[in-house]
């Protein structure tokens, strides 16, 4: 389990997480969006589509106890990260649709994560001492949008320093996986070790698994091959600070041991499974490019 220090920090990273997020956007950024909403809203249907359900199902299949049911469920249910958009934008993707996503489903949360975890932790028989109350995850989006929509007003008070602090928001999201890895990890080798394989199966499923299937429903919403690869990394890459947050308010001694265990590894995991899949959908878009390059060559002669 985190320490009550790690703990208070964890907070704190999570604040200028999300102030960083509210920075990167703009007023006027929601009324393109509005104007122009299938991109966002394919994206939240694969978003709170696919990824509670795909928690729900790799629980059940995978017959794992309450408290690591109800951790992998909590994180199918996250909203995106922030670090999904360092990775849209090293794959070469649609790196505005990649941030409007993040945060329209952050706001949505406050709405969809309590109703979602409910649901399935109900659906998946987990009940009584491991259940979540949906007013604690509620409270803790409440409190989180407030540095979003200040970071939007600093954006437009000096643009400056908004895009100082969406840089520092950005890179801290990554620090914080960092953060909880090697504080984390190392006070809990022997129960890692111990760890049988469904749990690490769970862990990196959850991410890989979410954005193949992301990318597939993308596509077959008539997106294209770019904005499909944004919406899969949006929708593979959960808020796992986030989702540690609540099981730390939520659960206390061993039981908060227990249900973190599949928020730290996918945590860790995302990290790897994305860079991966990254590469890969950067070199598709090389190819692409290089093709369109090709295709206007050979019309121009």
């Amino acid at each position: 389990m985190l320490t009550e220090l790690e703990t208070k920090l964890l907070g704190v990273m999570m604040m200028v997480i999300m102030l960083g997020m509210g920075a990167s956007l703009t007023f006027r950024d929601f009324l393109i969006a509005f104007k122009k909403p299938r991109g966002v809203i394919v994206g939240i249907i694969c978003q709170y589509g696919i990824m509670p359900f795909l928690g729900y199902l790799l629980a059940v299949l995978l017959g794992l106890p309450p408290a690591l049911a109800v951790g992998l469920i909590l994180m199918g249910c996250m909203p995106g990260g922030t670090t999904s958009n360092i990775f849209t934008y090293f794959s070469k993707g649609a790196l505005a649709l990649s941030i409007m996503m993040t945060s329209v489903s952050t706001l949505v949360a406050v709405a969809m994560v309590p109703f979602l975890i409910s649901f399935y932790s109900g659906l998946a028989g987990v009940t009584g001492e491991f259940a979540i109350p949906a007013a604690n995850v509620a409270q803790v989006l409440v409190v989180l949008l407030v540095p979003t929509v200040l970071g939007m007003v600093l954006r437009k008070v000096n643009p400056n320093v908004g895009a100082t602090i969406e840089l520092i928001g950005s890179m801290l999201g990554i620090f914080v996986i960092l953060f909880l890895i090697i504080s984390w990890v190392p006070r809990n080798y022997q129960l890692l070790l111990a760890t049988p394989w469904p749990v690490f199966f769970a862990a990196i499923g959850l991410g890989l698994f979410g954005m193949l299937l992301g990318y597939w429903l993308a596509r077959g919403l008539k997106q294209d091959n770019n904005r499909s690869r944004t919406i899969s990394l949006e929708t593979g890459i959960q808020n796992g600070p986030l989702a540690v947050l609540i099981v730390t308010l939520t659960f206390q001694g061993e039981m908060q041991q227990q249900v973190l265990l599949i928020p730290v590894l996918y945590s860790l995991f995302i990290v790897l499974t994305s860079s991966a899949i990254t590469v890969w959908y950067r070199r598709s878009a090389t190819r692409e490019a290089l093709a369109r390059d090709a295709a206007k060559v050979s019309v121009a002669a």
